[in-house]
């Protein structure tokens, strides 16, 4: 039997692989996908984590590739009630042909991947968001031209999203400057994991140098979904919104991104949010076009 193609970390997937992912959007964008190619497949998508993006994205575009789609929140499962992520995975490769799984902890995603016989997508964990930076990308290029020709600027949290960003430019070979406070910043070893694949990185506290003639300026929110350090976090974080005044030391053309949802007034000011430089609708609605590329290569064999 051929190894399912599982969507779980760029890192993991090769440049070749994930353009052939990205073209395959942008063609559904344009309107030239094929009519109803995954006729007659069933998507399984679990949340353990609220979501909008996320989940109407796949479903609709489950749907407009020809397929049909079983949404399960950990209630439903009955992982809560004793069973194991691998015995779970062996029942529902019996009865689907793909699953997403939006969870706190990799780890349940890794174990529902080794244990299960059709593709696992990784939805979002604590550690990574591929699917997001890939609808990045789309926009991206859409807007200002070559990915591995950007320099882009991370401002605020070491989070999961800063690390799909490092990730990415592993594959890609984009130059990254991150800025974040010192308590809050990205592992050593991811970076350095980085470094020594040559990836142009420049990890520093003051958010100007990092924003200082970048192509994209990105960022997310300062407190993740069941964070209980929120005051701790809004006071180290203070000094990484971006506003106009931090928009300004970026190239005249640089483009705002963020994955969404934005707490107004905190991470960005909706001046930027709003304005001419931001990209962020286009981010949400390329979420669509690029998971049904994942979902054509994920289910392609």
């Amino acid at each position: 039997m051929t190894p399912p193609k599982h969507f779980l970390e760029l890192a993991n997937i090769s440049e070749r692989e994930l353009r052939t992912i990205i073209t395959s959007g942008a063609a559904f964008k344009a309107g030239k996908g094929e009519t109803n190619p995954l006729a007659g497949k069933t998507l399984a998508m679990i949340f353990e984590k609220p979501s909008t993006r996320t989940r109407v994205s796949f479903e609709v575009g489950m749907k407009q590739l020809g397929g049909e789609v079983v949404v399960l929140n950990q209630n439903d499962l009955q992982i809560g009630r004793g069973e194991t992520i691998a015995d779970t995975a062996r029942v529902l490769s019996r009865y689907v042909d793909a699953i997403v799984l939006r969870t706190n902890h990799p780890d349940k995603l890794g174990e529902l991947a080794r244990n299960s016989t059709v593709p696992v997508i990784n939805g979002l964990t604590d550690y990574s968001h591929p699917i997001q930076l890939l609808a990045d990308i789309l926009t991206y290029e859409e807007h200002v031209g070559s990915i591995s020709q950007a320099r882009v600027a991370w401002c605020g949290d070491g989070n999961n999203m800063a690390l799909t960003w490092l990730q990415a430019a592993m594959v890609f070979g984009f130059e990254l400057s991150i800025a974040s406070p010192s308590e809050l910043k990205l592992p050593d070893a991811e970076i350095n994991r980085a470094r020594g694949l040559g990836v142009k990185i420049n990890v520093v506290e003051d958010p100007i140098e990092a924003v200082a003639g970048a192509s994209c300026v990105v960022t997310d929110t300062w407190v993740s979904m069941g964070d209980k350090e929120s005051e701790r976090r809004h006071r180290l974080l203070g000094p990484y919104r971006v506003d106009e005044a931090l928009m300004a030391h970026a190239n005249r053309d640089a483009v705002f991104m963020h994955c969404l949802p934005a707490h107004r007034g905190e991470e960005v000011t909706s001046s930027v949010l709003d304005g001419p430089r931001s990209v962020v609708w286009d981010e949400a609605e390329n979420r669509l076009h690029v998971q049904k590329g994942i979902l054509m290569w994920c289910m392609s064999q």
